[in-house]
């Protein structure tokens, strides 16, 4: 019996590995399937991979700078005049001139313009009495503003008093009602010489003796050298020369009848008619009556013109 399972064993063993070396065989016997065919290697170099920088987004087209300027090369204004608005940083402008013929820093006190004043809308705005009443800003924004403008222009702890918070380009001549480019301590109390060269720009404006461009440009640039050359500002005071108004002519007399005589009447008297009813036909033509003595004819006021004649 053990030696029954002895030989057993080794059959088992002999068949296990008999099988092991027929499976051996048949794999060496086998084609190599295309499946199971290693990857084969690229001789080529790989391709340099290369980031690409995200595009720049395209920056919109900005405004061109004439479209918010005016014909006087000056920008129209988008302040509030209801809002106090920031100045200049303290000690960053400088006036030049002296006393009230004083200038603005250019570069500070360019100038601006009210977007709702054009030469097209003069009839409606600037030339109608009063219109300068409904834009002013009240002092309770330009006091401040007043203040940080003096400090601009170095004039910090002076009194404000001595100066007048004025705009370049008046109101009357479209200015900006409260942009600080547009507004500067100006040496001096109002009325002023600048007060009487805008009113003069402003009567030639409203007259059509000037454009409104042409009357801004004045005015922020060099009024001073305009007041000059022009006259004006030498009395501030003075009122503006109203025009000439010719004196009405009399009519004519009616001319002579046909027995009257031809001259003047201050000339005429009774000598000059053949009779007394040549006479009264010519004073009464000319109106005369009892409480009228045309020419002296009727010296006892009673109507009757040259009684004396036949």
């Amino acid at each position: 019996m053990v030696l029954l399972c002895l030989v057993c064993a080794v059959a088992g063993c002999g068949s296990s590995a008999q099988a092991d070396s027929s499976t051996a065989a048949a794999s060496r016997a086998a084609p190599i399937s295309p499946s199971t065919t290693a990857p084969v290697t690229s001789t080529k170099p790989p391709t340099p991979v290369t980031h690409r920088a995200a595009p720049r987004p395209r920056r919109r087209p900005q405004p061109k700078s004439h479209a918010a300027r005016s014909g006087s090369g000056l920008a129209y204004s988008t302040a509030s005049a209801y809002a106090v608005q920031p100045q200049p940083r303290p000690n960053s402008c400088r006036a030049t001139g002296q006393g009230r013929y004083s200038l603005p820093d250019p570069h500070c006190t360019p100038g601006a313009l009210n977007p709702a004043v054009r030469q097209g809308t003069i009839n409606q705005t600037i030339c109608v009495p009063g219109y300068t009443k409904t834009i002013r800003p009240s002092e309770s924004v330009t006091e401040p503003e007043k203040l940080a403008s003096m400090a601009a222009y170095g004039l910090a702890g002076r009194s404000p008093h001595n100066f007048e918070y004025d705009h370049l380009v008046s109101l009357e001549l479209g200015g900006a009602a409260n942009d600080p480019r547009d507004l500067w301590p100006e040496p001096g109390a109002s009325p002023n010489p600048k007060d009487a060269v805008e009113d003069e720009l402003h009567h030639l404006v409203c007259d059509g003796q000037l454009s409104l461009a042409q009357a801004q440009h004045v005015i922020a640039t060099d009024w001073v050298s305009y007041a000059k050359s022009h006259g004006a500002g030498r009395t501030s005071t003075a009122p503006r020369p109203t025009p000439h108004t010719p004196t009405p002519q009399l009519p004519p007399p009616r001319p002579p009848t046909s027995s009257g005589p031809n001259k003047p009447i201050s000339e005429i008297n009774c000598s000059d008619f053949p009779t007394h009813a040549a006479a009264q036909e010519w004073f009464t033509a000319h109106g005369g009556s009892a409480s009228k003595d045309v020419a002296g004819l009727d010296g006892n006021h009673n109507g009757v013109a040259c009684e004396s004649l036949p």
